[in-house]
């Protein structure tokens, strides 16, 4: 049986971009500086975590390895590896440091257009698209209008929108309109409807993605988003490996975010959940219903939005943990002839200045039984994974990227 599972561990970099300078990042290293920030007891939190990072399933894949590939440092770190198991980096090629291009770029098309962004500026907004989303959205007005992290402008501009009706409506330095609003006084399949509109509106713009933020609560100390949230993305301008499997009559099944990324094509099912536990068990479940040929394509999104976006380091250091510690469920279910790669989309180092993604490599660690395994080295470009799903599925070949199955092995 020959079947692949992708796991993306939403912004965890492992440092080391080659163009990270361009981005404002260089020195950015999401998992080295949570390794560091550990060891040193600077992620030690009552109740929550202590002591150094304890990750040893993720270890054993070569996830040390990878970090010192991406980087070239010596992290001071060892661990026996799994048989059958692989390890390095990739560089990512697309424009920006955001979802979209990554995950597309993981699934064999980089981006090498350039997306459009909203400065940072107060209005952020151009004021013929303002009055747009006021007129064709059928809201009084709109609140935001600027750059700000989700929790801080909701917590900020909560009871406002309450009041008025008028939805917050936000960006940062990624290519993105953000929406947020309350889910009972605003309403959800309203806040939904206005994101779709809205996403229209902001197409000649080349925004990557329009994102429903939705929370609960009645006052600012009680005001949370809930896991409701939904992305409106731009399609691929090509296809992807995606539609590749499903065009040839594989399954694809999308686990959280991945279906809203790729605007639902190449998709055969979606599964979501709220929180990475609960995705977990989704994924767990895919891969017990994944066929011949299938791919279960899964992304793990809180380490992004609820701990390298709020710099919280000790609340990833806690993510990764409580991944790591689920992981031998999933390799449990790795049989021979099967393929699983976990990996990235870009970085967001807890430790860094400001709220926003940081421009780093990627780790790509799995394992693959009855292959032999090792070192696949600094790839070139996230297209290498998605083009090496693709040899090992017995698609062929795409117009970017390299396989590095032969590396690990050859075909199972």
């Amino acid at each position: 049986m020959a079947r692949a599972f992708l796991f993306v561990l939403d912004s965890f970099g492992i440092g080391g971009a080659a163009d990270a300078e361009r981005y404002g990042d260089a020195g950015a290293d999401t998992f080295g500086h949570i390794l560091q920030a550990c060891a040193e007891g600077r992620a030690d939190r009552d109740g929550l975590r202590n002591g150094p990072l304890t990750v040893p399933n993720m270890m054993s894949l070569g996830l040390g390895r990878a970090g010192q590939i991406a980087t070239g440092l010596k992290l001071g770190i060892d661990h026996a590896l799994l048989a059958s198991s692989f390890h390095g980096a990739a560089q990512e090629v697309s424009s920006g440091k955001d979802t979209p291009s990554g995950h597309w770029e993981i699934a064999g098309l980089p981006v090498r257009f350039d997306w459009g962004y909203f400065p940072d500026t107060v209005p952020a907004f151009p004021a013929d698209l303002t009055e747009a989303i006021i007129r064709e959205g059928k809201v009084p007005a709109i609140l935001g209008n600027c750059h700000a992290p989700g929790t801080e402008i909701i917590e900020r501009l909560g009871a406002e929108h309450i009041r008025t009706g008028k939805p917050i409506c936000y960006t940062s330095v990624d290519s993105v309109l953000q929406i947020a609003a309350h889910e009972t006084h605003f309403g959800l399949d309203r806040l939904y409807e206005l994101c779709l509109t809205v996403r229209r509106l902001v197409d000649p713009l080349k925004i990557g993605r329009v994102i429903a933020r939705p929370f609960v609560g009645e006052t600012p100390a009680t005001f949370q988003r809930t896991h409701n949230r939904r992305d409106y993305a731009v399609p691929p301008p090509e296809p992807t490996l995606l539609d590749r499997l499903t065009k040839r009559g594989s399954k694809v099944i999308a686990v959280g975010k991945i279906g809203d990324i790729f605007a639902h094509r190449g998709i055969s099912q979606v599964r979501k959940a709220g929180g990475n536990m609960a995705m977990f068990d989704k994924a767990l479940g895919a891969m017990d219903d994944a066929g011949d040929g299938d791919l279960v394509f899964a992304n793990f999104v809180d380490f992004d939005t609820e701990f390298g976006h709020r710099r919280d380091v000790a609340g990833y250091a806690a993510a990764l943990e409580a991944f790591d510690r689920r992981l031998p469920e999933a390799l449990a279910r790795v049989k021979p002839g099967d393929l699983l790669i976990l990996t990235a989309d870009h970085g967001n180092d807890p430790t860094w200045r400001g709220t926003d993604h940081t421009r780093e490599r990627i780790p790509v660690i799995g394992i693959a039984p009855g292959l032999k395994g090792g070192n696949i080295g600094l790839r070139p470009s996230f297209t290498d994974i998605g083009e090496t799903v693709a040899d090992h599925l017995g698609l062929a070949p795409g117009r970017y990227g390299s396989s590095f199955l032969a590396t690990i092995g050859g075909h199972a």
